[in-house]
């Protein structure tokens, strides 16, 4: 069964900045350039009658293409225990609409998705658990704490299912939708 979640694809030219800040943090595990993007909705593992459906809803969604703007790092946790490392994305009104149509649209299709409070982010690195990363992670916040790229254009935006593969997860996107005025 598929795992599924809808982003907003990065960039090449992104991407390639983003990559450039990964390192300086041992355990850290970094996200290939390829798999950057910014996440709307996770979905999880759903059904193949219900992913017909969703990926059907989802191209209903209509909106003019909107400007997107990373500014800054942070880190996720759990407790002490940190999860990832991220560039943030600033919220903008076009964002939040349609991560909400792509929330809504997910519900509707029968897909239980989490209540927590948006926060548009790229993950750059993950952790695994136990590892002793504080210092380091403290260094690459302070290093980078003012990072900022110029904004991009979100054009379109995407279906994919993830699998696990042996250098980590493999991303497939199954559908694409445009986002036009």
């Amino acid at each position: 069964m598929p795992r599924l979640f809808v982003a907003l694809p990065v960039p090449d030219e992104i991407a390639d900045a983003l990559s450039a800040l990964q390192s300086g943090v041992p355990d850290a595990r970094w996200v290939p350039a390829e798999n950057l993007h910014v996440t709307l909705c996770f979905a999880g593992e759903v059904q193949g009658g219900t992913m017909r459906d969703f990926e059907e809803e989802l191209a209903d969604i209509e909106g003019p293409p909107f400007s997107v703007s990373i500014a800054g790092v942070d880190q996720f946790s759990n407790g002490k225990q940190p999860r990832a490392l991220v560039a943030l994305v600033e919220r903008s009104e076009r964002l939040d609409w349609l991560q909400q149509k792509v929330t809504t649209v997910a519900r509707n299709c029968g897909i239980e998705v989490e209540r927590r409070k948006y926060r548009p982010h790229v993950t750059l690195a993950r952790f695994p658990a136990g590892g002793e990363t504080g210092h380091h992670i403290a260094q690459f916040m302070a290093s980078h704490g003012t990072f900022r790229l110029e904004p991009w254009v979100a054009e379109h935006f995407t279906l994919y299912s993830s699998r696990t593969g042996r250098g980590g997860p493999i991303y497939t996107a199954v559908a694409t939708y445009d986002l036009t005025f």
